[in-house]
């Protein structure tokens, strides 16, 4: 999205929103293809619309002659903003696409030539200015999760599904848990492997599990497993990995994929559903208390398809009732109930981000090391 493109109409949550709290100088990334007096027009109404916003620098894209570059410098030279580079055109540094962005590193099909992008960038971009502007902000903005609070039993390891299937976290989940002294331990669907023994909680996050379906249907190793660890250990599965909780995936050709069938729903292709949601707590559930209002973020093309009224509690007598815990709504629209939980369970369609919410943080780290029995 846009520089000031933010939650609804508004630029709350925008990337200019973003970088006036943490005091972070832009790199204004303009377009120059076809373009010369136009882009001062550009650029001064974007810097312009908002005063305190730094836009410290601007890359031109697709300059791709001499002429052109000599053409932009002369319009911008009384400009107080630094011009960082210009960037010809070239095809080699083209990423794949799919229909939520750009293809992942571990799904790319091909390997990115990290040498010939370091050479494009000292041949077209003013390196030194540009590591000058990265340095990380000073200014302290939020009260930090505080890793004192937190009594850790290392006996009790998280397994994180961590594959080619199972990668759409954010980055700093890990590193929280990390931090706080949590031993994780990565566990592989792609491969068909056994959730590890020593695991007392999972962690599924999102991914792509509609592309696989047949290779997921086909790992019985793996969904046995999940089907064990159910019994004993806490699950906490987003978007991609919730579904793999359900009964089943319906591809592109209307065929229908077996899942693990913990959860008593199909998944089906849908529309676009994305952006930030407000949440608020339904009742006390492993990962919010009633009443409870968080944030989270929602990015998905799959809807749930119906709860199976043929669902067969006696495949999993250690499941208790199973209801939503929380209600979510977007930007001017009306709270809906969302997700499945109960006590050692938790699925959803929203993605956290835990150490941006020291309440949600303890209510999950309670659940991972409180919710394991092997006698349950």
């Amino acid at each position: 999205m846009g520089l000031f493109d933010g939650l609804g109409s508004t630029t709350y949550s925008s990337t200019a929103n973003v970088a006036k709290l943490l005091n972070a100088p832009v790199i204004f990334i303009v377009n120059a293809r076809g373009q010369i007096a136009s882009l001062l027009a550009n650029v001064r109404g974007f810097r312009d619309f908002d005063s305190k916003l730094s836009i410290t620098g601007i890359i031109f894209n697709n300059v791709n002659s001499e002429r052109h570059k000599k053409l932009i410098e002369e319009v911008f030279k009384n400009e107080d903003i630094e011009i960082l580079g210009f960037l010809p055109s070239d095809s080699k540094l083209a990423l794949n696409k799919a229909n939520l962005g750009l293809i992942s590193p571990l799904d790319n099909g091909k390997e990115i030539d990290v040498e010939y992008f370091a050479n494009f960038a000292e041949r077209n971009l003013d390196v030194f200015s540009l590591c000058k502007l990265l340095k990380s902000p000073q200014k302290k903005i939020f009260n930090s999760v505080s890793f004192e609070d937190f009594k850790i039993d290392k006996s009790k390891p998280i397994a994180i599904a961590e594959d080619k299937i199972f990668h759409f976290q954010y980055p700093e989940t890990k590193e929280f848990l990390s931090e706080i002294g949590i031993p994780l331990i990565s566990w592989s669907i792609y491969e068909d492997e056994e959730i590890p023994n020593e695991a007392s909680s999972l962690i599924i996050p999102g991914g792509f599990p509609e592309k696989y379906a047949d290779h997921i249907s086909n790992s019985r190793k793996s969904l046995n497993s999940l089907n064990k660890f159910r019994k004993n250990g806490f699950i906490y599965a987003e978007c991609g990995g919730m579904m793999i909780l359900g009964d089943s995936i319906k591809d592109k050709n209307g065929k229908y994929h077996k899942m693990s069938g913990i959860l008593p729903f199909r998944s089906k292709k849908s529309k676009l559903s994305v952006g930030y949601r407000y949440i608020e707590g339904l009742k006390d559930t492993p990962i919010i208390k009633q009443n409870q209002l968080i944030r989270g973020h929602e990015f998905h093309y799959w809807e749930i398809e119906n709860n199976l009224s043929e669902f067969d509690s006696e495949k999993d007598k250690h499941q208790n009732k199973l209801s939503s815990p929380w209600k979510i709504k977007s930007w001017e629209t009306e709270y809906k109930n969302e997700g499945f939980f109960d006590n050692k369970l938790h699925a959803s369609w929203i993605h956290l981000h835990l150490p941006s919410s020291p309440e949600v943080a303890n209510n999950f780290i309670d659940a991972t090391q409180n919710c394991y029995s092997k006698d349950s």
